[in-house]
């Protein structure tokens, strides 16, 4: 029997995809649910599971074929598994590529010895008369050429595509390469010049003494790994200071409809991860109901789903505020882009050992650098600064503000 593999609906409102990559070749036998292909969406990057088990077509049944880059339509044909046939043998498909091999391999054969002439008149970097007579009217010498022809040397088409050096000539490799976009990196430029076209969007920045939650992670981080699986990370403190003051200054929590400001009273939090193919950015749901285990869980689940390429389309929809944390990769300090049509992103950055001035003195406490990007049509200057400084305040005040003066309980320890 001959199966038509089409592509499944990604999500809402996804027409098209790509042909990102083809993980098997014509005439694989596949197992079921074996990933045969990656497909690029404008949200996502992924995997095209195998429906069943046999060998594999990459062609429709008109033989037409997709190649990697090309453009397919939701619901088409992208290849055929012929679900009849036998998984091949072991040691057969070992004999068989032995066999493959042993076809393939050609006598050596002996090099030409160059003449007498060729050594003394084109050794490496040395101009071919005709090339000499070039590079004289250009005024270039030869030895700033890197010849492309027999043993390196310079031949007339290397003396008519040389151009004057403009700086001191380094000799260096100078190649250049150009790829394609893939369609999801192409969304995310799409979204990013969207962003800086259509908000009004400024930043505002504060510092955070992170003492506070170093001590807790410090006293408690073992009890907690031990109870809940999961580490106690700077996250859930910094996904629950925004819950608070989202409820604080709720314009952060809003987006423009046209002429409507839509204002949300639940918290569906956007955390911006690295994935193998680039930035993405899932959703933790309702955050305003999580505990910090709740919040912990959730971002290792997420994580993990996009690294293994596993995140769907659903998963990475909606959001209400963003929360991205370029402390990971060693920012001290940046401007996020807000993430449509949200209105609000809060930035993370590294965490650095700094002289600060507490009751008079100066002492050294581990400092992290934040900063609030907002859309100035719906949210003025003081909402943002109050909303920056609340989360401020929660993260230097933890235990009573986000633990209600009960770690253990917080904890669930």
């Amino acid at each position: 029997m001959i199966l038509e593999m089409k592509v499944p609906s990604p999500g809402e409102s996804i027409t098209e995809v790509e042909i990102a990559e083809w993980l098997v070749q014509d005439g694989d036998y596949v197992e079921k649910d074996q990933a045969i292909a990656e497909v690029d969406s404008d949200k996502a990057t992924l995997e095209l599971p195998a429906e069943a088990s046999g060998i594999i077509t990459l062609a429709d049944a008109d033989g037409k074929r997709y190649e990697e880059g090309d453009a397919v339509v939701v619901g088409a044909v992208v290849c055929l598994i012929d679900t009849s046939a036998s998984k091949p043998d072991a040691s057969t498909s070992s004999a068989t590529e032995t066999n493959k091999e042993e076809k393939t391999v050609e006598p050596k054969k002996e090099a030409a010895k160059p003449t007498e002439n060729e050594t003394k008149t084109y050794a490496t970097g040395t101009a071919s008369p005709a090339a000499k007579k070039i590079l004289s009217e250009k005024n270039i010498s030869a030895s700033d050429i890197k010849g492309t022809g027999k043993d390196g040397r310079i031949t007339k088409e290397d003396a008519i595509n040389a151009v004057p050096s403009m700086g001191t000539p380094t000799g260096g490799n100078r190649g250049t390469s150009r790829n394609k976009m893939s369609m999801l990196r192409r969304k995310v430029a799409e979204r990013l010049v969207e962003a800086k076209n259509t908000t009004a969007m400024l930043t505002t920045f504060n510092e955070v003494d992170m003492s506070p939650i170093f001590d807790l992670r410090k006293q408690y981080k073992e009890d907690f790994k031990a109870k809940h699986g999961v580490s106690l990370g700077f996250m859930s403190f910094f996904t629950l200071a925004v819950v608070r003051a989202l409820k604080l200054y709720p314009a952060v929590n809003s987006m423009i409809d046209g002429k409507e400001m839509i204002s949300y009273d639940f918290v569906d939090v956007s955390i911006a991860v690295s994935g193998p193919k680039g930035l993405m950015v899932p959703v933790i749901r309702n955050a305003e109901n999580l505990s910090f285990r709740g919040v912990e869980s959730e971002v290792k689940r997420l994580a993990l789903r996009a690294r293994d390429g596993k995140i769907t389309v659903d998963e990475m929809t909606g959001g209400t505020f963003t929360i991205s944390n370029g402390g990971v990769f060693g920012s001290m300090l940046s401007t996020p882009i807000i993430n449509p049509p949200q209105s609000g992103i809060l930035g993370m950055h590294n965490i650095v050992e700094r002289p600060v001035a507490v009751n008079g003195e100066v002492v050294i406490r581990p400092i992290m650098y934040v900063a609030l990007s907002y859309d100035h049509r719906i949210i003025d200057g003081k909402e943002s600064v109050g909303f920056l400084v609340a989360v401020k305040e929660a993260l230097e005040n933890p235990v009573e503000l986000l633990m209600d003066n009960d770690i253990k309980k917080a904890l669930e320890l």
